[in-house]
């Protein structure tokens, strides 16, 4: 359960870049909405402690657990499909007691912890139509469960975290450019069915909703009212311009004072950080996930084993893809979709989630070989 380590191993880099992000986030929550600054910060402390305290947890003991977590994740997504809260037309959100947070979130380490311990479990059999198979069946129905509910950005957010895990753990190139091959097409496919006018709102692939945003993102001056917010939160970030408008500037025009934007707390924060903090502000966080991202990748490249290389790098992956796709929405260069800025964006079970994820990246840091 507990191994040997040595203080000098331990990755500091890794903890004041998260720490420094997570301070960012206090922040910017702060001057979105106040009453949620305190919660904030009670999440990145508990979150922060929950990180220290698995980086000295032996990685390989906690898998040995892998089968009960893939269980415990299921189960967790049948619950919200059976008796989650509905909210806005998604059921995302599961209450048990006095406890309320999102399994989706969760859903994102459970999965990369399973599929640590699987694919090195049968690594040498993984190029096999067995083992492949098998995970695939593994993988979608967590992932249906969410789709379902519907959470169209946490899906994409897991094809692309398993996409990782497989070119990690091993997985054939040619398989790679073949999957490839068939996937770019289909995609393209679907979202051409998406932009035709004569498909029904609710159809099989798409919500309503998430076919109106398809839509306003390629043809935007038909769907002025469906693009209205992100429209807004570019002009916000633009308004910035290089030092920002100052930490909770009053203007009136200023995106949270005059709430040109929902969920500035969560979806738009960078919204928020571009415009009081300008240029300069927006390229810290954006270095601090790359930088996160990085040290992730090179904690994978002298991990110990395949399991610790995929730990590391999907925690990476997740932090580089959610971040950039949350930031994409907010500069509208990406279709609107409700994924949470890493470290930043409020949301305190998606936050435990990523601190949990680097906990073990920390671990798997402390256990590399030196010489790789």
């Amino acid at each position: 359960m507990f191994k040997k380590l040595r203080v000098r191993d331990y990755d500091f880099k890794l903890i004041l870049m998260v720490l420094a992000l997570a301070s960012i986030g206090i922040l910017a929550i702060g001057s979105a909405d106040e009453s949620l600054q305190s919660r904030q910060l009670a999440g990145v402390v508990a979150g922060a402690f929950l990180m220290l305290v698995l980086s000295f947890f032996n990685y390989s003991w906690v898998l040995k657990f892998y089968w009960p977590m893939y269980v415990i994740n299921i189960v967790l997504l049948v619950l919200v499909w059976v008796m989650g809260e509905n909210r806005g037309g998604a059921q995302r959100w599961l209450k048990i007691g006095s406890l309320q947070f999102q399994p989706s979130e969760t859903a994102k380490i459970l999965l990369i912890l399973f599929f640590a311990q699987f694919i090195m479990k049968y690594k040498e059999k993984l190029n096999t139509v067995r083992i492949i198979s098998a995970c695939l069946l593994l993988f979608a129905l967590p992932w249906y469960l969410v789709v379902s509910q519907p959470d169209l950005s946490t899906s994409i957010v897991l094809v692309i975290l398993f996409c990782v895990i497989m070119f990690v753990g091993g997985v054939s190139l040619k398989l790679v450019f073949g999957v490839l091959a068939i996937a770019i097409p289909a995609v393209a496919l679907l979202i051409s069915m998406a932009l035709r006018p004569d498909m029904r709102p609710d159809n099989d692939f798409f919500h309503g909703f998430q076919q109106e945003r398809l839509l306003a993102f390629f043809n935007q001056e038909e769907y002025p009212d469906q693009n209205r917010q992100q429209v807004n939160s570019e002009k916000a970030i633009g308004s910035g311009m290089l030092d920002g408008k100052g930490y909770k500037n009053n203007e009136i025009t200023s995106v949270k004072n005059g709430n040109f934007v929902a969920a500035d707390e969560t979806d738009f924060i960078f919204a928020v950080i571009g415009e009081e903090f300008g240029f300069k502000g927006s390229i810290v966080v954006i270095l601090l996930l790359f930088g996160i991202s990085l040290d992730c990748i090179s904690v994978a490249r002298k991990s110990k084993d395949t399991a610790g290389s995929i730990i590391a790098a999907s925690v990476g992956g997740l932090v580089a893809f959610q971040g950039f796709i949350n930031i994409g929405v907010a500069t509208f260069i990406l279709p609107n979709t409700g994924l949470p800025l890493p470290f930043v964006s409020y949301g305190l079970t998606s936050l435990m989630s990523l601190f949990m994820g680097m906990g073990f990246v920390l671990n798997v840091r402390l256990q590399t070989k030196k010489n790789k």
